[in-house]
């Protein structure tokens, strides 16, 4: 059993989205055969022009990919990611077709950014309260909708990768279609909040944080 994972992000694309490679590498018993030793991985989030993460995964077994969100930063190189991981891909229900509508991924929208972006469909949904038993671990999925309706959080231990729900001293926008401010605050308060302040948060942009830091100190939600 793999008792620890290192986490590497790469800040991907125009808007500098975090991509997340949790990784796990194999125990051996000699220097010689752990120097040798095979990758395992899960990626969350592979934004856009991801080319530094797919030269990373070159030699890595990647067991799946996960989507904290559909908004087309968070999914734009889906398609090459996950061409070259051959592993599956996981959404909530209520983004499953942004993936492959242009307009509900917001690609169409930002033009000056971005070419219409879409990808095929993933093959499985996340749901709240689900756990993914990955890199013999377990991820919760916790639903925190706000930012957009089908935006999750990954918990594993004391890390918990929130999308674009939670930033240091900040809290993800919630202009674009489907989002709505007081279910953002109420996903931050009753799902976030609760978790031991030493949790450490990974967001969508930006550096790390930890729930102890957000609760005292985010201006928007105390």
């Amino acid at each position: 059993m793999h008792t620890t994972f290192t986490v590497e992000s790469f800040a991907l694309g125009p808007i500098q989205t975090n991509a997340y490679l949790i990784v796990v590498k194999e125990e051996q018993s000699s220097a010689e055969q752990a120097a040798q030793a095979k990758e395992r991985a899960i990626i969350i989030d592979p934004g856009m022009n991801p080319k530094a993460l797919l030269q990373r995964i070159r030699d890595v077994e990647v067991e799946a990919i996960l989507l904290t969100h559909a908004h087309f930063d968070h999914m734009g190189g889906l398609e090459e990611v996950r061409k070259a991981a051959g592993c599956p891909v996981y959404i909530h229900d209520l983004e499953a077709d942004w993936l492959t509508d242009a307009r509900k991924n917001g690609s169409m929208r930002w033009s000056d950014i971005t070419p219409p972006i879409v990808a095929e469909p993933a093959e499985y949904a996340l749901a709240e309260g689900q756990k993914l038993q990955l890199l013999d671990h377990t991820f919760t999925v916790m639903h925190t909708p706000g930012h957009s309706p089908g935006s999750v959080s990954f918990l594993c231990g004391n890390h918990l990768f929130s999308g674009d729900v939670l930033f240091r001293m900040s809290v993800g926008r919630t202009d674009l279609p489907g989002g709505k401010e007081s279910d953002l605050y109420n996903s931050i308060q009753s799902k976030l909040y609760p978790l031991p302040e030493t949790t450490i948060v990974y967001p969508g942009h930006g550096g790390r944080t930890t729930i102890g830091f957000e609760k005292a100190n985010n201006p928007y939600v105390r």
